[in-house]
Order: structure tokens, then sequence, then C-alpha cells
């Protein structure tokens, strides 16, 4: 090879080497968007028959459930988190807090999944934590700083090529120097009117006064909206440490999210919350409540805004509630129908832990909560306060049995309803 083209390549690639990782998405966005090949040619393929799936079902013989339900494996996901059922029930994709998305298949339609194997491989992806699909099938996946679509990511799942369109392009979801290991798992819903609604947790226990003009201006601490061109952003949702679960109820269309609450104020106090948004702009509170009406230490002196909205139900402290969905299939009894499936991932720093479990909410058809929330699915939790399981998500597949993530076992789980059992 002539030495001076040798020189030349070895530099080009230096070049791409230090490009900055936004840069170097950039251009593999490029290709795929052009329907060039990126040379990506294979999947990483998890073996649904490895000795961990026996284990986990073990594990499952000791869930505590109603009269009539039962709970199985649904299939092996690593680090499984938020789940996004496709709407032509062809694929489930799962989001995690690593580098990958999993595309999860049940073929042959047993409800046991067939294939689990890695979603668009060709690009790097950090914390893609949340998928949501558009009515029309276009996969949504929010990450740590980016927003992607990905247009007939159902039907084109297959390939280690996928056309992904920047929605809300690298680096431009939160500023640069805000980014943050911590409160990063994102979420995102298409709303009743089109939009993509976006959580963006705040990274701090609770974040010093000075950040907080930045964080209301970019809706960190909050829940935004834009089309689905990702035009016309806005903050839609104020005052929310660090929501990782939202849902519209079936009837009002009103958002309703879980929302967690401030550490280090003790075991009992504050309060896990599930609130309900009936407009846009409202304020939950954060930081001048630490959750429910218990104020903040740091922001106790400080005036509060006007019309702060409380949480619909406060919910055991640290139980860290993440994913809910409202129930609206048939295979569960009327009891359950609008009402709130929730996922409590379980208390990290409670000196007795608490959650690991799934809790229900009955919510009626004009939004109003008629009971307690109470434990649906529990026993990941052992007596000796050891996790067995970890629930992150909960979704619903068409036929109206109840799907759950779990990120520790890496595991999703489907619970089904069978009225003979009951009787």
């Amino acid at each position: 090879m002539n030495k001076k083209r040798l020189v030349v390549g070895i530099a080009v690639a230096s070049a791409v080497a230090l490009m900055p990782v936004h840069a170097q998405e950039a251009t593999t966005l490029e290709k795929l968007g052009s329907f060039q090949s990126t040379g990506t040619t294979e999947h990483t393929v998890i073996d649904q028959d490895s000795s961990s799936a026996e284990a986990i079902r073990n594990t499952l013989e000791k869930i505590d459930l109603p009269d009539g339900f039962e709970i199985d494996l649904y299939a092996l996901v690593p680090d499984a988190r938020h789940m996004a059922v496709g709407p032509q029930g062809v694929v489930m994709f799962v989001g995690t807090r690593k580098t990958e998305i999993w595309a999860v298949t049940d073929r042959d339609k047993d409800r046991v999944a067939d294939e689990v194997k890695n979603f668009a491989p060709s690009l790097t992806k950090a914390i893609p934590n949340g998928p949501c699909f558009s009515p029309d099938g276009v996969l949504y996946v929010a990450e740590q700083n980016r927003v992607l679509a990905y247009p007939a990511a159902e039907f084109f799942y297959e390939s280690p090529d996928v056309v992904a369109v920047p929605v809300i392009a690298g680096g431009e979801l939160i500023p640069e120097e805000h980014v943050s290991y911590n409160h990063t798992a994102r979420v995102c819903d298409i709303g009743p009117d089109g939009k993509l609604y976006i959580s963006l947790g705040q990274p701090y226990n609770v974040p010093p006064e000075e950040h907080l003009e930045i964080f209301d201006e970019y809706g960190i601490g909050g829940i935004i909206r834009v089309n689905q061109d990702g035009s016309e952003r806005e903050v839609y949702t104020r005052g929310v440490r660090n929501s990782v679960g939202h849902d519209f109820h079936p009837q009002t269309d009103n958002l309703w999210f879980t929302d967690n609450q401030v550490d280090g104020m003790g075991d009992d106090i504050p309060p896990g919350e599930i609130n309900q948004q009936t407009e846009a702009g409202q304020n939950f509170g954060f930081p001048w409540y630490g959750g429910g009406s218990v104020r903040t230490n740091e922001y106790k002196d400080h005036e509060i805004p006007d019309d702060v909205i409380f949480p619909m139900v406060e919910t055991v402290a640290h139980a860290a509630d993440l994913g809910m969905m409202f129930y609206t299939g048939s295979m569960f009894p009327n009891k359950y129908r609008n009402g709130i499936f929730s996922a409590q991932h379980g208390s990290w720093n409670r000196s007795e832990p608490v959650g690991a479990r799934v809790m229900f909410t009955p919510v009626d058809a004009e939004g109003n909560v008629t009971g307690d929330t109470v434990p649906f699915a529990e026993g990941w939790l052992d007596e000796n306060g050891e996790y067995l399981g970890r629930p992150v998500d909960v979704a619903q597949l068409r036929d109206g049995s109840l799907l759950v993530s779990d990120d520790l076992a890496g595991a999703v789980y489907r619970i089904s309803y069978n009225a003979s059992a009951s009787e």
C-alpha cells in the first residue's frame, strides 16, 4: 500500500475514533436514514433454555397472587426494564439501563417467547430505558440524552440495520453539563393528543437552588411533550422528582404518573406518589415537598408555588414505584378494569426493605380512586430481606394478560387469569 495513503487512512481512522459519540452516531444515523448498510451482521441472541430459566420458575412458585391468577416465565431478557408491546402483536421491545434494547418474539403464540435478540445493534445506545409505540407502529426510544424514532420497527427488527430518525438529537434532550448517572431512566408515551410525552428525572436527591431555573426551562424534574417529529417542545409537568412510569386514563385522557420521593428522611417518610394531571403546566410540589405533604429540609423555609397538586395516592415510603398502566383488557375480572397496575422496584436504603411487588389501585371510569392500593403479586422479597427479583414495569398483551419485567432476574413474566381456577 502506498505509504501516503496508509498515513491518511490512519489519520481518518484516528479522527473517527476521537469523534464525540454524538458525531459518530450522527454518521451511523445518516447511513441508516439513506438505507445504507453499516456492515453490522450479527445479533446477540439470548438462550431461552439456560439454567437460569428453571431457577426463575422456582422463584415464581413463591409468588402470591389473588385466586385464579397464575404467573409464568415469559422470556429471559437481560436487565429487563420498560416494555413496549407492538400494536400488531408481532414483537415486544424491552429497554435497559445499559446499552441494549431487546426484541422479544413469541412466534408460535403459546404465550412464551421463542426468541430474544438485541434490536438495531448497528446503533450505539446509552441507557435506552424507555420504549413506547405510536398507534401506527412507530417505535420511540427515550435514552439518557436522546430520543429516536424507529418507523415500522415491528416489521424490520430482524435486520441489524433499522431506519432510525432523531426526534430529539443526541445531546439536546438535556444540557450536557447536567447529564448524570443518577435518575436517567427515561420513559415515554404517546398521548391521546398524538404528542410524545417524555419524563426527565432530575439528577439529585434534592437539587440545589441555583439549578432550579435551568431545570424548569428544560423540564428536568418534570415531563415534557413534543410533536412526534420533535417540534413544539414544551414543559407539560413540573415539580416531579423522578417519574419512571406514566399512562393516560382510558376514559378521561388525563395523564397519571408515579414519582419516587426524597431519600434520607427516615424509613417511613416521605411517601411515594401516584399523581393525576388534568391540564398542562401543573406543579406537583418538588423540591418544596419531598413526597405527599412532607416538606424537604432543604426548602422548608422557601415560599411554595401557588396551586401545588398533591398525589391521588400515597404509597409506602421508599418502595420505588416505577412502571404503571391502566388495565383495559378483558381477561381479568371486571373489578380490575380501568384500574392501575404498578411495579414497586423495592427500597435500596431502608432499614427493613419493602417493595419488589406489583400493586393494584382501583380507579373508576371518571378517574376517581375507589379503594386502597394493595399488593397484587408479591414474594420477590423473601423472609430474610433478600431480593429474588425486582419488578420494573407492567404491560398488557393483546389477550389481556399482564407482563412484568424484572431487571434483577433478567426476565419478563406473564400473569394470566383462569376463572375456573378461582372456583
